[in-house]
């Protein structure tokens, strides 16, 4: 069959014009898609809440003391060990009491002799022999005496240095015939029945705590440094009274029991305490992204147009952030789907109350 130049140009046409017609129609069809795509999207909640604020803190024992030395001399005896739990009163270190043993023999020696002389001097008086001032004097004598011998006694007691509480021994000082004077450290001693915890507190959340904290005495935990929890919690009881200029905190005390001895004077660890929150504004965490360490999230207007905003966060608890600003509570925000949007993209939304998105983050995982 014959075909002419003419006939072909028309079958050349038809042709391009139906594959035109496909793809506008796939095109179509593609945006048509794109545009039924619906994004879950949600509003921050106002409500009161309570937050988990963790603070560096060092534990301290109840009593913590420096055990010196009271008298001069060689360190006769230790009848205690590095680590060992002593009782209240019990012998601990023992100073050689040669010297002080022969300064209370030699007072008490010049005790008696006294003593004699007021027993003459008061037959005498009795006689109307000497006067009543001769008595008197004497008297002041056998007095002094004795006040000497009580001292030679003190300096004698002074040799055994004795345990003033129940406690921990720390490491030794001195070693076994060390030559030790008045006022030298031989060890330290702790009490760890009962520790305190001391934390610092920002002036802001000091103040949220007065004004929010009706009765004395809120419950914290402390975080050890093997990130376990102690099983005891405390009790904060003390607040300092001045604030540090130089870092606008303040010192809190908790006191925790220690019944088994697992707390040490010394360390340190997070105190975790419940801070009370007014008209805090929540969200979801998965409903925000993070750039360079900034946290954003997508807001859609009333046209549908997604914009990123930056949040800054006041609180960050298990599967929701409070925010403290860049947000208001008229703002709606998506909740998935954020790697599939860009800045100023038009989509369309489906809107979920913000009290049932909060009930289910539980069973979220991304």
């Amino acid at each position: 069959m014959f075909i002419t130049v003419h006939t072909r140009k028309i079958l050349l046409l038809s042709c391009l014009s139906a594959l035109l017609g496909n793809v506008g129609c796939s095109t179509k069809a593609e945006e048509h898609k794109e545009e039924a795509v619906s994004y879950p999207v949600t509003s921050p909640l106002l409500k009161d809440t309570t937050a988990i604020k963790e603070y560096v803190c060092q534990v301290r024992a109840i009593q913590h003391i420096e055990v010196r030395a009271l008298e001069k001399g060689y360190l006769q005896k230790i009848f205690v060990d590095e680590g060992q739990h002593v009782k209240n009163g019990q012998l601990m270190f023992q100073i050689m009491p040669v010297v002080y043993n022969a300064e209370l023999q030699k007072s008490q020696a010049e005790a008696n002799y006294v003593g004699i002389e007021l027993q003459n001097t008061k037959r005498l008086a009795d006689s109307n022999i000497v006067s009543k001032n001769e008595l008197a004097l004497a008297k002041a004598k056998f007095d002094k005496a004795n006040a000497e011998v009580a001292l030679a006694k003190t300096h004698l007691q002074f040799t055994q240095i004795r345990a003033p509480f129940s406690g921990i021994m720390d490491h030794f000082q001195v070693r076994l015939g060390s030559l030790v004077d008045e006022g030298d450290l031989l060890t330290t001693l702790s009490d760890n029945s009962k520790m305190w915890v001391y934390f610092n507190v920002p002036e802001a959340e000091y103040l949220d705590y007065k004004t929010h904290q009706k009765d004395n005495g809120v419950n914290v935990n402390l975080v050890m440094a093997n990130n376990e929890v102690f099983p005891h919690p405390g009790v904060v009881q003390t607040i300092e009274a001045d604030f540090n200029n130089e870092t606008g905190n303040i010192a809190f005390r908790a006191s925790f029991p220690n019944p088994q001895g697992l707390l040490r004077h010394g360390e340190t660890g997070l105190v975790r305490m419940k801070v009370p929150l007014r008209n805090a504004l929540i969200i979801p965490q998965k409903a925000t992204f993070e750039v360079l360490e900034k946290k954003y999230v997508y807001v859609v207007d009333k046209a549908g147009v997604v914009r990123s905003r930056e949040i800054s966060i006041a609180a960050e608890m298990p599967h929701i952030f409070v925010v403290q600003s860049g947000l208001k509570k008229d703002d709606t925000i998506i909740l998935e789907g954020l790697r599939q949007v860009k800045e100023n993209d038009k989509v369309h939304v489906k809107y979920q109350r913000p009290e049932a998105v909060l009930s289910n983050l539980s069973l979220y995982a991304e």
